[in-house]
């Protein structure tokens, strides 16, 4: 054993000081961080620490022949460098003072400094002659467990629907046809719907148990097989049925839902109008009382009136259709109401005339279309009229006098539908990410040697940066969509303005999550994730349009700013208006402080990685918006510009504040959840799951956050480090991670997938 010129105790420090002077990576806040950790160090006398803190000073480096030493101290205890070791440096220390026999061989301190500095193996394996070990993943973290906390109260519900998707009859496959896809679509939904699935979110009087939050669970799975199953399915029992069992009343109930849940009357949701969009208040179609005949005309005023976009157009027998309530000549605003459009041989009824919307870009296993109405007499019961109804006397009585919020009363009870196709958004992305990983932890690609294996695409520190962050906001996401389910459909808060506002910030934030999320897996996987049979390409086609289904998100984003701005309580209009920013100015004003230089400059790992950081950086950047829009928008009225032309001109602003509320609202509520979990490694495995898609939050936006002076450019070059160092801890644990969604085996069907 080699003789030392200085004792076995700074052994392990040895690794450690030959890589920051091998890359220079001694900055002046990471000089700071290893005194202050050698200082903690209480295995080193007052000599080492003042040998090791020599070797500190920029001024004075090491002598060449010292290094040469520290070389070849690591080389002759030929130790491994581990890539897959949650921290590397610090094991490779360890086994190296092992074989020289240090008393001190780990040392916590060591462990410290390497996550502080936030060096990753690419930085320092050229720097050791040892042969580095590539492991695929690591089994300290089980899947099964990890599936089990996501799972939740919903275990049983979540387990068996998996179970039933084993069936080939969902067994995934091209479709050349969109005639032929819609048949295998249909079948699919007639099964669910046989074995209690379709009904399950409706009461057990009509054959469910009440169950909309496991409803939505199922949204994410049918996802894992297909994407026109999933919305073919949300459109007949969610939308059609969801209309029934939510504005309907107990007449509607039992006449209908029970053939509803059994797929045995098949319906349509038929709400938007080609020339109006989101716009639902301005629909034309229009539905008018005659008093006579007791009778509804529902009638399609111009030829681009027409409902459009319109799921299940092809296979119903009856829609749902939204439109302006004419009574006694008075519009009562909208409503919905059930019209027939086929008999009982699938023709269709007088005054009806549908039309194919033909392919699109994805979901061709939907049979969307346009529907006209002529014209159309319907009995006066087949108004929805849990909201408003039209009496025996051909009057009309709603116990909502206000209409305003008697509209959006009605429509916040499908807010439901929005959580849903979040979900589905989720489920789609994480079988994107599920495929990307495993091709990554099986395709290898380049080395600096052509003697030795080539790496693993995974191994690749960009790779773990483009995909890491977002596995962690799956998490993220998951556990935010699962909150927002609860509290929809908890009773006991009937006034569900809050979830209105969130839920609308949160399904834009995370259907563009989901579509940014599978183009980079698409782009991850090459050349293979162009290819079909690997299912990102149908993925990505899919899950495009749920950016402008159940609300644009960028209208939507508009109505969570709103929501913001009049603190969920004012009604949002001109007249109330001056009110709320009177409240806004006093609640927000003297709760933002400058930040001090020293905050905005902290970049030690305790202060980066505590989670009281990341909520007051989400929380100050939510509140300086919506005080400094509130300001805009009054400075405006104040010159007598109308208020709707002041929220014309704040449009950006009011997007940019829908996105940091929606932000800030998913990383509270998953930071609240990892505080509920039991201690232990899957609760520390969350936590890290937590800080990284913080920090990557914080990351993104951080032009802004440079801009208002709340970090400094050290500040910002330490968020950088540190979301590529826990990419880099993160990655042993990559495949665990993906395998944790409980994705069944038989929908893993990609190719490139398979080991």
């Amino acid at each position: 054993m080699k003789k030392f010129d200085y004792s076995l105790r700074i052994l392990p420090y040895i690794p450690f000081f030959y890589v920051i002077w091998s890359d220079d990576l001694l900055s002046t806040s990471e000089i700071t961080v290893i005194q202050k950790n050698l200082d903690e160090d209480d295995s080193l006398t007052k000599d080492d620490k003042k040998l090791l803190s020599a070797w500190l000073k920029r001024d004075k480096p090491p002598a060449d022949s010292e290094f040469k030493g520290w070389k070849l101290l690591v080389h002759n205890s030929g130790v491994k460098l581990i890539e897959s070791d949650t921290y590397p440096l610090t094991a490779l220390s360890q086994r190296m003072a092992t074989y020289y026999k240090s008393n001190d061989a780990f040392n916590e301190q060591l462990k410290q400094i390497e996550i502080n500095l936030g060096i990753q193996p690419n930085h320092y394996n050229h720097l050791f002659d040892v042969e580095v070990e590539h492991e695929t993943t690591s089994d300290y973290y089980d899947a099964k467990e990890i599936d089990t906390t996501l799972k939740g109260k919903h275990a049983k519900l979540i387990d068996g629907f998996r179970a039933v998707l084993n069936d080939p009859l969902f067994d995934w496959d091209i479709h050349r046809t969109k005639e032929a896809f819609r048949e295998v679509v249909l079948e699919q939904v007639k099964f669910l719907a046989d074995r209690g699935y379709g009904a399950i979110a409706y009461p057990e009087t009509y054959g469910g148990t009440n169950d909309m939050e496991g409803y939505a669970y199922m949204f994410e799975n049918m996802m894992f097989v297909d994407g026109s199953l999933t919305i073919k399915f949300g459109v007949q029992f969610g939308l059609f049925g969801g209309s029934i069992q939510k504005l309907g009343t107990q007449k509607h109930h039992d006449r209908y839902l029970n053939a509803t849940g059994k797929a045995e009357l098949l319906g349509c949701f038929a709400m938007t109008e080609t020339g109006h969009g989101s716009n639902v208040r301005g629909i034309k179609t229009t539905a008018t009382y005659n008093k006579e005949t007791d009778q509804l005309v529902v009638h399609t005023p111009g030829n681009n009136d027409n409902k459009e976009y319109i799921g299940n157009a092809l296979h119903s027998k009856m829609a749902s259709v939204f439109a302006q309530l004419i009574v006694n000549g008075k519009n009562e605003g909208v409503h919905a109401i059930l019209v027939p459009v086929r008999d009982e041989n699938h023709q269709l009824l007088p005054g009806i005339k549908i039309e194919d919307n033909g392919y699109k870009l994805g979901l061709n296993g939907v049979d969307n279309g346009k529907i006209w109405f002529h014209q159309v007499a319907v009995p006066r019961e087949n108004l929805l009229n849990k909201y408003g109804t039209i009496k025996d006397d051909g009057s009309y009585h709603s116990d909502i006098k206000n209409p305003n919020k008697r509209f959006f009363t009605m429509l916040g009870t499908l807010v439901g539908g929005r959580i849903c196709v979040a979900r589905a958004g989720l489920g789609g992305a994480k079988m994107a990410l599920a495929v990307a990983v495993k091709h990554a932890l099986k395709r290898r690609q380049f080395n600096d040697s052509i003697k030795i294996q080539e790496d693993l695409l995974m191994d690749y520190p960009m790779h773990q940066l483009r995909l890491t962050p977002l596995v962690a906001s799956a998490y993220v996401y998951h556990i935010t969509l699962d909150k927002m389910m609860q509290d929809y459909c908890d009773d006991s808060q009937p006034d569900k303005r809050v979830v209105e506002t969130q839920v609308a910030g949160l399904k834009s934030m995370v259907t563009w999550y989901a579509n940014e999320t599978i183009q980079e897996c698409r782009e991850a996987c090459g050349g293979k994730g162009y290819l079909l049979e690997n299912r990102i390409a149908d993925l990505k086609g899919d899950v495009d349009i749920f950016t402008t289904f159940e609300g644009d998100n960028t209208v939507l984003l508009l109505l969570a700013a709103k929501g913001v701005l009049s603190d969920f309580k004012a009604e949002f209009n001109s007249s109330g208006f001056s009110s709320v920013l009177k409240l806004l100015s006093t609640q927000l004003s003297d709760k933002l402080a400058t930040i001090n230089p020293m905050y905005s400059n902290k970049v030690d790992a305790a202060h980066l990685y505590n989670p009281k950081f990341h909520k007051h950086a989400f929380d100050y950047r939510t509140r300086r918006l919506t005080y400094t829009l509130a300001m805009r928008i009054r400075d405006y009225i104040k010159k007598g510009m109308p208020s709707y032309q002041a929220f014309m001109k704040v449009q950006t602003h009011l997007i940019t504040l829908g996105k940091a509320y929606a932000t800030e609202l998913a990383y509270n509520t998953f930071s609240d959840f990892v505080a509920t979990m039991p201690d232990g490694k899957n609760k520390e495995l969350f936590e890290k799951l937590g800080t990284l898609h913080a920090l990557h939050e914080i990351r993104s936006d951080a032009h802004w956050y440079l801009e208002q002076g709340y970090i400094g450019n050290s500040k910002s070059k330490a968020i950088r480090s540190r979301v590529e160092r826990l990419c880099t801890e993160l990655r042993p644990h990559i495949e665990v991670l993906v395998d944790g969604w409980g994705i069944p085996e038989s929908c893993m069907s990609a190719p490139i997938a398979k080991k």
